[in-house]
């Protein structure tokens, strides 16, 4: 059993392990600091209620994942939203930074998804396949557009 969720500061532990991952896939797939405060602060509610074992660190990042991408498309099937905002509470040290989070955040959120795993989590496409239950084609797909929106948005501020 990977890291012992028996020991007193367990669950602390595992807080400050996970939450930067949780709260930053978060923010990629709602875009708004608000919803992805709420659905971190669920994710970790759900693993006190499931309390699963992990074989390894990697299942552990993978488990929390998936479950703050689950409850991420739950929240936006139930609000029904089209146009995602960014919030301007978003702790960005530059304007060059704040620039970038913005025009990822007028992708859509499929692809702010495959971006961030890609990017950010250092996952593979084939990994990233598994985490959103789609094809790896499909994954290769949404990374290909991702790119090419970026792009395309880079160049008309350029």
């Amino acid at each position: 059993m990977f890291g012992g969720n028996r020991r007193p500061h367990f669950f602390e532990e595992l807080v400050v392990r996970q939450e930067n991952r949780v709260y930053r896939t978060a923010l990629a797939i709602l875009g708004n600091v608000q919803d992805a405060e709420d659905q971190t602060q669920e994710t970790f509610l759900r693993y006190l209620e499931k309390r699963p074992e992990f074989e390894s660190e990697a299942h552990e990042s993978a488990w929390f994942i998936t479950v703050t991408r689950n409850g991420c498309i739950s929240r936006l099937r139930s609000k029904s939203r089209q146009n995602l905002s960014l919030d301007v509470d978003i702790p960005v040290p530059g304007p060059e930074e704040r620039e970038e989070i913005e025009e990822l955040f007028a992708l859509p959120s499929e692809d702010r998804e495959v971006i961030h795993l890609y990017y950010y989590e250092g996952y593979s496409t084939g990994e990233i396949a598994k985490l959103t239950r789609t094809r790896e084609g499909t994954v290769r797909s949404r990374l290909s557009r991702a790119r090419g929106k970026l792009k395309a948005l880079m160049e008309v501020e350029a």
